[in-house]
């Protein structure tokens, strides 16, 4: 089979990591008699200093065209500045708006050799950690009206929160259709004391639930959950949750697995096509050094591998080569620790392909 994956390597270490996965798909592709065809494309920062905007038109048209779209990171600090008109992390939104990728699958797997990576007691960490945050992706008040205004003379800012049914419905179901090929549990996170928006959500999620009565679901307000991932993070199973606060809770949970290098994300929508990318920036301070981790960006091309193109047994092969590397010690400097053996970008890279390879 021959699939045509749209590659955007981005920013500060982005084309680092995306080297490495690109390596490592073309080692399953070998194996296993796929073809992967690469086009690289610009967006983020560097397509700012080349194009004038962080997401050109024929980006968002060719990754259109792409059975699946691989990302590297986008940003830093030479495009940092909040007043700017145009700013790499445009280039996310328009991305996920452009393909209407609703829905942000975000995993929080506290592999077991790290288990010392963790900043949670082992009494609190247990026999380990595995959650699935469901994000909604293109609703919000991230895609709200916004604006400035100035009232009696006093200037302000404001940014709408706004769902309505159908938005709130489709990642419900994808919530729990996650749940159910999980634990059968899922607790959806609103502020539905507050907010009417949420209100809506909470309604909508308890209309959807009749159709999953395997499923146990419990209702969390947002601030009590961020509480409760510290606290107990092993009552989760299953999260879904609103677009802002599942971009924080998603980052919150991957923090008390130990790194955020080490986790991957899939943008889904309708049918199979998908953007994978790591949850980590674009860590501008290490980049051109050779010392970032991969391998959330690696295990990001796994997710692609089974929701894009149905190939679980090779994305697979990916995530056990992977823990294989990090049972037999080799870790980058965000995850070392005592006793174990430090490596590079491409040192790690190459020893995910011998374990693929064997």
């Amino acid at each position: 089979m021959n699939y045509k994956i749209a590659v955007i390597p981005g920013d500060g270490i982005g084309p680092e990591v995306v080297e490495q996965t690109v390596n490592v798909l073309n080692c399953v592709g070998d194996k296993f008699n796929h073809v992967f065809e690469y086009e690289y494309l610009l967006a983020g920062g560097c397509a700012i200093d080349e194009k004038g905007t962080a997401l050109p038109e024929e980006t968002l048209e060719s990754c259109k065209k792409a059975d699946a779209v691989l990302l590297g990171a986008v940003g830093g600090p030479k495009w940092d500045d909040p007043n700017a008109k145009t700013r790499p992390e445009q280039a996310l939104l328009g991305l996920r708006g452009g393909m209407n990728l609703y829905c942000n699958l975000r995993p929080a797997l506290l592999y077991a050799p790290l288990k010392d990576a963790s900043p949670l007691k082992d009494s609190i960490i247990g026999d380990g950690i595995d959650i699935c945050v469901v994000r909604e992706l293109t609703g919000g008040i991230y895609f709200g009206e916004r604006g400035r205004e100035e009232i009696n003379g006093i200037k302000g800012a404001y940014d709408t929160e706004r769902y309505n049914i159908e938005e709130v419905r489709r990642i419900a179901k994808i919530g729990f259709e996650t749940a159910m090929k999980r634990n059968k549990k899922l607790t959806s996170v609103d502020k539905a004391n507050i907010l009417e928006s949420s209100r809506l959500w909470r309604s909508v999620i308890e209309e959807v639930a009749r159709e999953y009565p395997e499923v146990e679901v419990n209702h969390m307000y947002v601030d009590n959950a961020a509480m409760q991932l510290v606290r107990d993070p092993r009552q989760f199973d299953v999260i879904v949750t609103s677009n802002m606060f599942g971009d924080i809770l998603s980052d919150e949970a991957s923090m008390i697995t130990g790194s955020i290098g080490m986790l991957p994300s899939a943008s889904l929508g309708e049918g199979t096509f998908g953007m994978y990318e790591p949850i980590h920036g674009s860590a501008p301070d290490i980049a051109g050094k050779g010392i970032a981790n991969p391998l959330a960006t690696i295990l990001s091309a796994s997710m692609m591998l089974k929701f894009s193109f149905n190939l679980e047994e090779e994305a697979k092969l990916i995530e056990t080569s992977v823990l294989k590397v990090l049972e037999n010690g080799y870790r980058t400097g965000d995850i070392m620790s005592d006793g174990m053996k430090l490596v590079g970008t491409k040192e790690i890279g190459e020893l995910v392909l011998q374990e693929i390879l064997r």
